[in-house]
């Protein structure tokens, strides 16, 4: 089955490589009235917009650069406005708000998608939130989630590989993953990044910390020798993520408040 939307949206990558040509303003509203059209919580999201040029050197030379942000801001002065102040824990307005900004971008993806632009996630956003405060001026109660480089391509790279659908998708109950199960994703996802010698062209592996000794080479590092490597070795501290926050307004040491009332309580 397939119409232009799926088409679209399966064959979606991470485009690194651009063209000069900046889109259009026209463009460019299209594609941020379709992420406000995505679904919310509570229009927790608000998009920054940055150009190149002018000095401005954006990611991958990209023509723009998006940063979406979980906007508790505007929410509260909305509610000032009908004489209400927040009770509910920065928690939770966090995790509505991750929702509503992540929908929100992604929306913005297939958007460009459909109309010939490509685009990039940048995943560390949060790490450097005081950058982005100081950079866009940002008010208390603004977290910035994700950045997006976007514009033409100037690449065409092959798709990357995904888990087969049957260990991603679970009817009635999650399943139990057997031992060929597992062995079956780590070969799919592997031989599809070896095939595409996606790792050796990036010339990028990631180090091996302590006293791991080096067993790997371009010909076998894989997706998931990378992928565990992230997540094996990097950021095992919170206080990399809770200082960001607390700089954003978000100082998570705070009790929760207003917990005698549940919404989802049927």
């Amino acid at each position: 089955m397939t119409n232009p939307v799926l088409e679209a949206m399966l064959n979606r990558k991470s485009i690194r490589q651009y063209t000069a040509e900046m889109p259009g303003d026209d463009v460019i509203e299209a594609i941020v009235r379709a992420g406000q059209q995505a679904p919310f919580a509570a229009q927790l999201g608000s998009v920054l917009m940055k150009r190149a040029g002018e000095g401005e050197k954006l990611p991958f030379e990209a023509p723009l650069l998006f940063t979406i942000c979980v906007d508790s801001h505007r929410l509260e002065l909305v509610m000032k406005r009908r004489g209400w102040t927040m009770v509910t824990s920065d928690l939770s307005i966090l995790l509505f708000g991750m929702q509503d900004a992540a929908y929100m971008a992604e929306n913005m993806v297939v958007a460009a998608e459909s109309l010939g632009l490509g685009s990039c996630f940048l995943g560390g956003a949060p790490y450097y939130a005081e950058k982005i405060i100081a950079e866009y001026a940002l008010p208390p109660r603004v977290f910035p989630l994700v950045q997006l480089t976007m514009g033409y391509p100037a690449e065409d790279p092959p798709t990357r590989p995904r888990y087969p659908i049957d260990l991603h998708l679970f009817e009635n109950e999650y399943r139990e993953f057997s031992e060929d199960d597992i062995t079956r994703a780590v070969e799919v996802m592997d031989a599809g990044y070896l095939d595409q010698d996606y790792y050796r062209r990036a010339g990028y592996m990631i180090p091996l910390q302590g006293d791991r000794e080096e067993t790997f080479t371009y010909d076998d590092y894989g997706w998931t020798e990378h992928i565990s490597r992230k997540w094996g070795q990097w950021l095992g501290s919170a206080s990399k993520l809770l200082g960001p926050l607390a700089k954003c307004g978000f100082p998570m040491e705070q009790g929760d408040v207003g917990d005698d009332v549940d919404p989802f309580d049927d």
